[in-house]
């Protein structure tokens, strides 16, 4: 699986204003659960705070990978979003967090799930992309950065 399977402009959301940590996650899991009505916005919220609770998934550089699993879920459903004002995240590096690629994956999803998860890691320790993921005009714009590989 890649992450541009995963994105469409529909998908990224390139300027959130959200005034916490907690918002935030209540948007994402809400955008998250918009291309697949089996699942439910409180229950995917629920897994990301959870998921949060174990350890902050900010990796530093303003990067946060939120993730959860989900009952019932069938595919792996994904949102990139661009805050406008940095939010404080936990992150390792203690600094606030502007991107973030949030997933929802099934609950049985195990293999996969990690390497997608390693390489969206890999695809956002790449300066030069993260810069212009700051710069980006819009959704579209976003899409085509994230879905181009990198390695």
């Amino acid at each position: 699986m890649l992450v541009s399977d995963l994105l469409s402009t529909e998908r990224v959301l390139p300027n959130v204003r959200v005034s916490s940590k907690k918002r935030l996650l209540e948007l994402i899991s809400k955008a998250l659960v918009q291309h697949d009505r089996s699942l439910d916005h409180r229950e995917v919220f629920e897994s990301l705070c959870a998921r949060e609770r174990l350890g902050s998934t900010g990796l530093g550089n303003g990067i946060a990978i939120p993730h959860g699993r989900v009952q019932g879920s069938e595919a792996v459903q994904a949102v990139f979003v661009r805050l406008v004002k940095p939010l404080p995240f936990d992150a390792a590096d203690s600094k606030p967090v502007d991107l973030l690629f949030a997933l929802a994956v099934p609950e049985n999803c195990t293999a996969d799930h990690l390497k997608l998860l390693s390489q969206i890691a890999e695809k956002f320790s790449d300066a030069a992309l993260l810069e212009k993921l700051r710069t980006a005009e819009d959704a579209a714009e976003l899409v085509h950065l994230l879905s181009e590989a990198h390695h």
